[in-house]
């Protein structure tokens, strides 16, 4: 049986597709069990549900982001093993964005209501980045994961201390966060330049900090 070769149009096409699920499409089914589990929210108050509420938003708000960003790497990288491994990535971050949009709902709050901004700058960071190069592609990967697992550990010791369901959720991202990060350097990443980092830190600022009221 003949394997199918997509051509660039196919790829388009299906990175719309995938976009307009991300973003518009009622959260996905996560692949593995959601963290938190069936434990009950112990005595959480409104200030705290609130809180809990928004910073649940912000990490919902970086996995659409990592959804564009992957899709964006997949759409553009010139070696089929890398642009399987970016769909691949996307695939295992969409547990994420399940575990938060079912934490968000919990906690009677709302996603971003900016998450097709956030898709769409992410998407084209992604593919300008896999035609700089693969190994660029994948440097782009691990500093957005380390940058990920920073901005976790913050929201860590932020969270309320009785929040255990969003804590749970938190851990395991971070776990996953890690490992994609390990995994790019492994597959050949280069390190960025200083600058880029820079770079890549504020729009990530500017992100979190909008993505907490918005």
């Amino acid at each position: 049986m003949m394997t199918r070769q997509f051509t660039s149009i196919d790829r388009f096409i299906q990175g719309l597709d995938q976009a307009v699920r991300t973003v518009f499409a009622p959260p996905p089914t996560a692949g593995r069990a959601n963290p938190a589990g069936t434990q009950a929210d112990l005595g959480l108050d409104s200030r705290e549900r609130e809180l809990a509420g928004r910073l649940m938003r912000i990490n919902h708000a970086g996995e659409i982001a990592a959804q564009g960003l992957y899709q964006g790497q997949a759409f553009s990288a010139r070696l089929p093993r890398v642009r399987d491994a970016m769909e691949q990535a996307a695939r295992e971050e969409n547990d994420h964005l399940a575990w938060t949009a079912e934490r968000i709902a919990e906690l009677d709050s709302h996603t971003s209501w900016l998450d097709p901004v956030w898709y769409a700058q992410s998407f084209v960071i992604g593919a300008l980045a896999g035609l700089a190069g693969d190994k660029w592609s994948l440097g782009f990967v691990a500093e957005t994961e380390h940058q990920v697992v920073r901005h976790l550990d913050e929201h860590l010791a932020r969270l309320p201390q009785k929040d255990h369901k969003s804590r749970a959720i938190l851990e395991q991202m971070r776990t996953d966060e890690a490992l994609h990060a390990t995994t790019a350097m492994e597959a050949g990443a280069v390190v960025l330049p200083q600058p880029v980092k820079s770079l890549m830190g504020l729009g990530s600022k500017i992100m979190t900090r909008t993505a907490f009221w918005i």
